[in-house]
């Protein structure tokens, strides 16, 4: 059984359709990239997955359970996290008490503070500064914050949108590494929005391909980047 599975998703905002019968599917503990141009229907499949968008018709199942129609909060409580586009942390409000918002989902305080000591151990920088006003600390800081935040949900699956988006690419591929050791210390399967084609292709073993919100290639990562497409448009290769 797949850990995810949108089926014949369609959805939109207002009368425009951004996703035409999306069909896709997760296993557990896979990275998967989806990779297109801006406007090809990337944030939008991350939007329906976490309850943020409403679908018109298909479904959208998670360990064998319908999610699509429940609130973004039940989502996730069913074990779905999001880091979202341009962070959205909690400017005036400090680093612990953005990392205790991600919790909230949490009833036992003991598995809350074992999280936060995971959350300090991936990020030390967090630990050092968690008095600090999220607000005042550098972008790459915020988005350590904001990975921390997603993972203090416990999440089984993380939803990344853009996260390397105006950081410096040391930043980014410290981020990136990261995540790949939530991946495979943790288990938890990501799916990730990345404009930067390379580097989707590269910490990804899955990548699905969008154009005008439809999937129109599939497949391992390495096979997909030796696509005459993919090089071409999104590589700049000749």
């Amino acid at each position: 059984m797949a850990l995810l599975e949108l089926k014949g998703v369609v959805a939109g905002y207002g009368p425009a359709v951004a996703l035409h019968k999306i069909n896709l599917s997760l296993e557990q503990g896979q990275r998967v990239s989806l990779l297109g141009a801006n406007g090809a229907g990337k944030s939008s499949i991350v939007n329906v997955i976490s309850g943020l968008l409403p679908i018109r018709s298909g479904e959208v199942w998670f360990e064998g359970e319908r999610i699509d129609g429940r609130p973004a909060y039940r989502v996730v409580e069913r074990g779905i996290a999001q880091i979202p586009e341009g962070r959205l942390i909690f400017p005036k409000m400090s680093v612990w008490e953005n990392l205790e918002l991600g919790s909230t989902a949490l009833r036992d305080k003991e598995v809350k503070d074992v999280l936060l000591k995971q959350v300090f151990d991936l990020f030390p920088r967090l630990a050092e500064r968690r008095k600090q006003l999220a607000g005042t600390m550098s972008g790459g800081e915020q988005q350590m914050l904001a990975v921390g935040r997603a993972m203090m949900s416990r999440p089984k699956l993380i939803l990344s949108d853009e996260i390397s988006m105006g950081l410096a690419p040391l930043v980014v591929r410290d981020i990136y590494d990261t995540l790949l050791r939530i991946n495979q210390e943790w288990g938890v399967t990501l799916l990730m929005v990345e404009q930067e084609a390379r580097l989707a292709l590269e910490v990804a073993d899955t990548c699905y391909l969008l154009e005008s919100g439809t999937i129109v290639a599939s497949g391992p990562a390495e096979e997909m980047a030796r696509s005459e497409v993919v090089r071409k448009v999104y590589l700049a290769e000749d």
